[in-house]
């Protein structure tokens, strides 16, 4: 039997970030994978926000992404509103436009470079655990059988989850949208704009680059609900297209077409003893706003630095629990903040119609409420529960401020590492060296905080007592 401390099942966005933060703290990682080792361009996700940007600064891979994706100032809504992202409080005030599978490459390259354990074509076909860890029964591309056995196990396997079915997880929720049209086609005249969405009457339709001279179109049409299997013909999506948007582009060329459904499922734990779940596996939400892929990123940065402290034995096991804790809630946010875009993008009824128009009005007119929807959508304005008694910035997101001596607050933590920022300089000891970065503000705020490894903040003081920092470094560095 093969043993591992952490088996992580899914090497898509979620699975990948997952197992290269633990495997780059130290912490040995099994990534087993279904499919064969490849990166397929037939994505859904084509957005990153600017919280998982955030993120990926953490990592030294913003910058990366960066330059292979087009950044976009603001998000179009119901044709008629537009959220300006030039005024979110962070470095990317804007979405960047970057198909999936060039996350998933780059991600894919950072846990081989840092150890990780790939298994593909191995598929999970059972799974017990106990007091001690989990056994994973899996099968190879040749057929054998073999089991791998680990501490801990996250699922990040998608919608069908092996992982959420085997600890006997429900997945409630149901379809919002049945026979919707992808396909990836070729055009004769691009569009004026980066993304261009619109809904018309019954009509919807989505155009995103892929930046290879194809466009992904994502399209519906109410009066349209047919079987999946139903072959998907050019005709039929430029039909559509020219509803919803006037034009169809002089599309051509298509060298995929599929139909699927869209659905709003959450599980109601993200973890049974030791198997947790994480992405699509623990929820899914309809495409709007492009917040799936982005949600599951941030599962991910939460939960990796958990689970390497109580790994590596400088955390309690029950510092999992705050897993479930902080990203349920923000799971079902996210659930009903897309399912309601949609819902209003698709409207067709009067009293839906009204609604739409003036929650249009309202978000015009108001700009607290046009900041809310940004910061909801680019995930910048979520933050995660305090224990009670605790400093009221306790949970809040940290901007990415400037250090003194001219670094900044997301290089100092790469590497897995929390941040102390105080106004004076605070001795590290040398048990804590590779887990913690001591760094002074660059301004003259005399607040101390202790940043988690996943930019929250985990303590706060108004002042700099050594006496009360070492005991919030001894409470959450270990």
């Amino acid at each position: 039997m093969t043993t591992t401390p952490v088996i992580v099942v899914g090497a898509g966005p979620t699975g990948l970030l997952l197992a290269g933060d633990l495997a780059a703290a130290g912490v040995p990682v099994t990534l087993v994978e279904k499919r064969p080792h490849r990166i397929s361009n037939l994505s859904r996700a084509f957005v990153l926000h600017a919280r998982t940007l955030e993120q990926f600064d953490a990592r030294g891979l913003a910058d990366g992404l960066e330059a292979l994706g087009r950044p976009l100032d603001r998000l179009e809504l119901f044709g008629r509103l537009a959220i300006d992202l030039t005024r979110l409080p962070s470095r990317f005030r804007h979405v960047l436009v970057l198909p999936q599978y060039e996350v998933e490459k780059v991600l894919e390259r950072r846990a081989a470079d840092n150890g990780v354990d790939f298994r593909h074509e191995t598929e999970v076909t059972g799974l017990s655990q106990d007091a001690d860890g989990v056994t994973v029964d899996v099968r190879g591309a040749d057929g054998r059988a073999e089991a791998l056995r680990a501490a801990y196990v996250v699922g990040a396997d998608g919608m069908r989850s092996a992982v959420r079915a085997a600890v006997g997880l429900p997945f409630p929720g149901r379809s919002v949208i049945r026979s919707l049209i992808l396909a990836d086609v070729r055009l004769a005249e691009p569009p004026e704009t980066l993304l261009t969405v619109n809904a018309v009457g019954d009509a919807f339709a989505f155009l995103a680059p892929f930046g290879d001279g194809y466009h992904r179109v994502i399209c519906w049409r109410r009066d349209r609900d047919v079987p999946e299997d139903t072959p998907v013909g050019l005709d039929e999506v430029k039909e559509i297209t020219r509803l919803a948007l006037g034009r169809d582009f002089g599309m051509h060329d298509a060298r995929w077409t599929s139909r699927f459904h869209s659905d709003e499922r959450q599980a109601p734990a993200y973890r049974v003893g030791r198997v947790l779940l994480a992405g699509d596996a623990a929820h899914v939400h309809s495409p709007a706003g492009g917040q799936g892929m982005n949600t599951g990123l941030q599962d991910a940065a939460n939960l990796s630095w958990k689970l390497a402290q109580v790994v590596t034995g400088h955390a309690p096991e029950s510092l999992l629990d705050t897993y479930q804790a902080e990203r349920h809630p923000v799971g079902r946010a996210v659930l009903r903040s897309s399912g309601g875009i949609v819902r209003l993008a698709m409207a067709g009824r009067p009293w839906t119609l009204a609604l739409r128009a003036a929650l249009v009005t309202v978000l015009g007119a108001v700009a607290p409420a046009r900041r809310l929807v940004a910061g909801q959508v680019t995930g910048i304005a979520f933050r995660y529960r305090a224990p009670r008694g605790s400093h009221r910035l306790v949970g809040l997101r940290v901007p990415d401020v400037s250090l003194a001596g001219g670094g900044r607050l997301h290089e100092a933590l790469r590497g897995g590492r929390f941040v102390l920022l105080t106004p004076d300089a605070h001795q590290v000891g040398e048990d804590r060296a590779g887990r913690l970065t001591a760094a002074r503000w660059a301004s003259g705020r005399r607040t101390a905080l202790l940043v988690r490894p996943d930019g929250y903040v985990a303590w706060a003081a108004d002042t700099a007592d050594p006496a009360a920092i070492e005991a919030a470094l001894a409470a959450h560095v270990g």
